[in-house]
C-alpha cells in the first residue's frame, strides 16, 4: 500500500548496533478496499503473548531517520499510548522486517518507532471498542501523528481496512500476566483529547490555555491534578472523533510552536 522511505541520517554507531536496515515507511495508505481477505483473514487467533529475547536486529540505543532521532526503549513494560493506527500490506508482503523476520500480511504483526522489538501488545481502535493482540517486528511509521503500522489482519480484526487509518490505545503486554482486556469485553469507545502540555504550575497551563483561547482555540481547558494520580495541570482541546480531527489540530498547534501535541491517554 506504501513505498519505503530511504534511511536517511543513520548514525554509524546505531547502525552498527542494530546490524541491520531498520526498513522504514513513511506514508499511510489511502481509502481502500485492501486486497480480498483469505478465508481466515478476519478469524485469526488472538496472539498469545509467549517471552522472546530481544532481537539481534533491529534495536539500537537510537537512530534517525527524516532528520528526527528515535529512542529505542530499554523495555516495554508499562508503555500505553494513544494515537493513530495506520497499516501495510501487499507492497511489503513477503519483505524483510527491521527484525529480519519476513512480513506475514496475513499474520498478526506491527511497526512501532520505539517499542523493543519484539513486543506483545494490545490495539485497541477507540473508534469502534474492538481490539486485537499482536507482535511489534518492524519499525515505523515515519509519518507525522502515527503512532502504529499494522498488518493487514490486524487491520481487518480492528475494521479499519476501509479508512486506512484510525484512532487507537496501544498498551503493552507482559507474557505470563493477564490480560485486563479481551477483544469479547472492550469497552465503549472513550471521548478522545488532544493534549497540547502538561504543567507543575497552575499558572503556566492557564497562560497557556489562554494563549490557545487567544489563537481562535476555544475548546482548551486545563485538566486539574486528579487524586492519586498525575500531579499535572494538564492543557487539552477537543474532543476529537476523527484522524482528521486530530491531524488538523495537531498541526494548528504545531503551528503556534507546540509540536509535540497527542492524544491524551487518560
Amino acid at each position: 500500500m506504501r513505498a519505503r522511505a530511504p534511511l536517511l541520517a543513520l548514525s554509524a554507531a546505531a547502525a552498527a548496533l542494530a546490524g541491520c536496515s531498520l526498513a522504514p515507511r513513511h506514508a499511510a495508505p489511502a481509502p481502500s478496499a485492501g486486497p480480498p481477505a483469505p478465508p481466515a483473514a478476519a478469524s485469526v487467533p488472538e496472539a498469545v503473548p509467549r517471552a522472546e529475547p530481544r532481537s539481534a536486529h533491529g534495536n539500537p540505543p537510537f537512530y534517525e531517520v527524516l532528520g528526527h532521532r528515535y529512542f529505542v526503549l530499554p523495555a516495554a513494560e508499562g508503555y500505553s499510548e494513544r494515537g493513530v493506527a495506520s497499516w501495510y500490506g501487499p507492497s511489503f508482503h513477503g519483505g524483510s522486517t527491521s527484525s529480519g523476520e519476513p512480513y506475514d500480511m496475513y499474520g498478526l504483526s506491527a511497526a512501532h518507532k520505539t517499542l523493543p522489538l519484539p513486543t506483545w501488545v494490545r490495539v485497541t481502535n477507540l473508534k469502534n471498542g474492538r481490539s486485537v493482540v499482536l507482535r511489534v517486528n518492524d519499525r515505523g511509521p515515519f509519518v507525522a501523528n502515527r503512532l502504529i503500522d499494522l498488518s493487514y489482519s490486524a487491520a481487518v480484526q480492528l475494521d479499519m481496512v476501509r479508512e486506512g487509518t484510525t484512532l487507537v490505545e496501544v498498551r503493552a503486554l507482559t507474557p505470563g500476566v493477564p490480560d485486563e482486556l479481551t477483544r469479547s469485553a472492550a469497552s465503549p469507545p472513550p471521548a478522545l483529547y488532544v493534549q497540547a502540555g502538561a504543567f507543575a504550575a497552575a499558572d503556566h497551563a492557564a497562560r497557556l490555555t489562554d494563549r490557545l483561547h487567544a489563537a481562535g482555540l476555544a475548546s482548551a481547558f486545563v485538566v486539574p491534578p486528579l487524586n492519586g494520580g498525575s500531579h499535572l495541570y494538564r492543557v487539552r482541546l477537543g474532543p476529537v472523533t476523527s484522524v482528521a480531527e486530530y491531524d488538523a489540530l495537531a498541526a494548528r498547534l504545531s503551528s503556534l510552536g507546540i509540536a509535540n501535541a497527542r492524544l491524551a491517554n487518560d
